[in-house]
């Protein structure tokens, strides 16, 4: 993808002008995030205390007893989203959801292992082993190699 920026005093507005040779997933999500004015932020609470969350900071999310956490270095918080709804909203270049329970930080991300059985485990910066779900695999391929 190339980006140009032109600064001209002549307009009066600000304009995006996206050019493709056809509707991608990436022309996709680029119209939705530039269309998009609700703040991204994500809110979870613990030890009674609702606190403000940067994407940036989240290991893990996962989905365990019927509630949503997230892990971040600071410890494990409570969200009130679902697992599609996190999904839907976070960068789709950074997260990737890799089981029906768990959504991974791919920069969070230390190394993967590819054991005998055939599975990826993805060693994440806190120490911990998540796996990915074989209905996810593809998923996880694609985004690895592009």
């Amino acid at each position: 993808m190339q980006i140009e920026i032109q600064i001209d005093s002549s307009h009066s507005d600000t304009k995006v002008i996206v050019m493709a040779p056809s509707m991608t997933e990436e022309v996709d999500s680029l119209v939705k995030m530039l269309s998009d004015n609700a703040p991204h932020f994500l809110t979870g609470s613990r030890n009674n205390k609702l606190e403000v969350l940067e994407p940036a900071d989240l290991i893990r999310i996962y989905s365990s007893s019927g509630k949503v956490f997230a892990v971040t270095p600071k410890g494990e918080y409570t969200l009130r989203l679902r697992l599609y709804e996190l999904e839907q909203r976070l960068d789709h270049n950074r997260f990737v959801r890799i089981s029906n329970s768990e959504i991974i930080n791919l920069k969070k991300v230390e190394h993967f292992d590819l054991n005998f059985t055939g599975t990826i485990c993805a060693k994440l910066t806190n120490g911990t082993k998540s796996y990915v779900s074989r209905r996810y695999l593809p998923k996880i391929k694609q985004m690895l190699l592009s």
